[in-house]
């Protein structure tokens, strides 16, 4: 019967039809197996991070007995390794997941499913008293320096507190450490006593740096850390990044709009869509040879200063598709000008087209 269908559907306009219920079982079959499989596999012991297969819901919707009836998936199937004094990059449109990604793997929300292995050890179900330890290890700057400082603690005592809290060093050190710890950030001495209300954007995101970077973490995620500063600001603060991270070894989770941020401070690239990474692997290999149509999309909208070059822009049709009703194949179909029929009810295969270079599209694999 299935072959009839076939063969009638290619008889009235060539393109097959697909089961939607029967393809999606069979699709949910294959990602969980290959998913089973993943997490058997030993922790690598070279890398910081390792994430597999992360996903993050939040629910919309329960029935009265608490069921989740309907549900906002912002991360879905997302795997990836950062090693110690590297960046990843994570780029993609607003909405896409990005924020609670790193929000998820620093364990501030409750994953759905999944692996975070952290300094070799797997925190996936780590509760709050758990963390305690590890969070010294993992830090984060938030995108917005003027609401992530509360307004009526000094600069010592913002700084101050995580050390006394995890006891980093003796009492009677703590404001020697926190004004050496200020001196490397760029901060001056006299700051110590002043209140977050007196600084400029520039200087506030220089105290949240040294606020993370209190508590001598390895790794550390930066949300969005210059997009809500002036570019001259931002080159400077892209700087200082660049400098912690050489001196301490630190490992950067750098999420961003920017394309041109990235490609400066990055060493590896992942590009998020609706929740999903479609496209990640090295700088070099983004930028030279994107796969995804998504991802030559956004190069594509990337501005050149010389105006005697002639960019060919790749236009996207409509908007994001809501999370909470993702469209079913391929979550990119709807905006995509390559779109074929197989990638409105299939979900393409995230895997490895080249050494280190990941993609899922249905084009790659014709």
């Amino acid at each position: 019967m299935a072959e009839e269908k076939i063969l009638e559907a290619e008889e009235v306009n060539s393109s097959p039809v697909y089961d939607d219920e029967a393809e999606k079982e069979k699709y949910l079959a294959a990602k969980k197996a290959r998913a089973e499989e993943d997490f058997k596999k030993p922790i690598d012991p070279d890398a910081l991070l390792e994430v597999r297969h992360l996903r993050k819901a939040f629910p919309l919707k329960k029935s009265l007995t608490g069921k989740v009836l309907q549900e906002l998936v912002a991360v879905d199937d997302v795997s990836f390794k950062l090693h110690a004094g590297e960046t990843i990059g994570i780029v993609g449109e607003s909405g896409c997941g990005k924020t609670t990604m790193g929000r998820t793997i620093l364990k501030l929300h409750p994953s759905n499913g999944g692996q975070i292995i952290f300094d070799g050890k797997d925190i996936t179900n780590y509760k709050t008293k758990d963390m305690r330890e590890i969070r010294k290890k993992m830090q984060i700057i938030f995108q917005d320096p003027y609401s992530s400082l509360p307004p009526r603690s000094t600069v010592g005592g913002i700084l101050s507190e995580p050390v006394n809290v995890h006891n980093i060093v003796p009492k009677e050190q703590v404001k020697d450490y926190v004004l050496e710890l200020m001196d490397k950030c760029g901060l001056r001495d006299y700051y110590y006593e002043r209140y977050p209300h007196e600084f400029s954007g520039g200087q506030r995101q220089r105290i949240c740096i040294a606020r993370a970077l209190s508590v001598n973490p390895k790794m550390v995620v930066c949300d969005e850390p210059v997009s809500a500063l002036d570019v001259s600001i931002q080159a400077q603060i892209i700087n200082l990044l660049k400098e912690l991270q050489d001196s301490m070894n630190l490992a950067y989770l750098f999420i961003s709009h920017d394309l041109s941020v990235v490609k400066f401070i990055s060493d590896k690239i992942g590009v998020m869509y609706l929740g999903s990474m479609v496209e990640f692997g090295s700088k070099h290999d983004i930028f030279a040879n994107p796969l995804h149509p998504y991802t030559k999309a956004l190069f594509s909208a990337i501005p050149n200063p010389n105006p005697d070059v002639k960019m060919k822009r790749i236009p996207l049709i409509g908007d994001i598709p809501s999370p909470a009703n993702p469209p079913k194949g391929c979550r990119f179909h709807t905006r995509c000008p390559y779109a074929k029929e197989i990638c409105k009810h299939i979900t393409p295969e995230y895997k490895e087209y080249e050494t280190g270079h990941f993609a899922a599209c249905h084009l790659l694999e014709e």
